[in-house]
Order: structure tokens, then sequence, then C-alpha cells
């Protein structure tokens, strides 16, 4: 009799492991950049970066660098609230340009990353 029950409660707690170890993985992630990584394109209107949870504004964002020097840029969060679109505030010249993100998810993860592109 003991070992039928002690069965059931294996698989519950087992079940639970599983539903909670579900969630320490759900950290936000870039799922696409626009420019895209190592991409050269005209230069840009605006630079999106989607990932994928909601983000939380006050705690995310990213910046653009050119040889070292800040690009100025209006960012915001999409009403996706999955995306933050970045807005030059002039035309980007040629040249290489370093995207470094930072955001933080609903679930309170803080991930950070960056990428390169060029302007032909």
């Amino acid at each position: 009799m003991r070992n039928l029950l002690a069965l059931p409660l294996a698989a519950a707690c087992g079940a639970f492991a599983l539903l909670a170890g579900a969630g320490a993985w759900a950290h936000a992630r870039l799922l696409e950049a626009n420019p895209a990584q190592n991409a050269a394109v005209e230069s840009p209107r605006q630079i999106v970066l989607r990932f994928s949870e909601k983000l939380e504004p006050q705690f995310s964002g990213f910046e653009v660098t050119a040889a070292g020097a800040h690009v100025p840029l209006q960012v915001s969060l999409d009403k996706d609230h999955k995306s933050l679109v970045g807005l030059p505030a002039k035309p980007l010249a040629g040249g290489a340009y370093q995207v470094t993100w930072h955001v933080v998810s609903a679930d309170g993860h803080r991930m950070q990353g960056g990428y390169a592109f060029t302007v032909r």
C-alpha cells in the first residue's frame, strides 16, 4: 500500500519540478534585429530589437556607438512590449556601428548583449 501512495506523490512532485523549472529558463532573448547582425545597410531610419518576452520599460534599452562615440537615439518600447525601437537623431554616416542592449523581462531577469552592423 505504501508503494502505491508514493508513486502518485513522486509523479506530482516531478510535475511540479518541471513546471517550476520552465519559468527559470524564460529569460528575454533577442529574436530579431533590424539592421541585422553584421549587415551592411543604407542609413536606417530606425533600429528595432525584438525580444522573446515582454520587457520592463524602465530597465530596458540600447545604445549605439560608432568609433567609440555615442550616437544620439530616442529609444522607446513598442506597443507589443517586446520590441525596442531607436530613432537616430540624424542619418547615420557610413561606417561600423555597435549596438549594446540591456533588458529586464517581466520575470525580473536582466539580460544583455550586443552586435555590429555597417552603414554603407
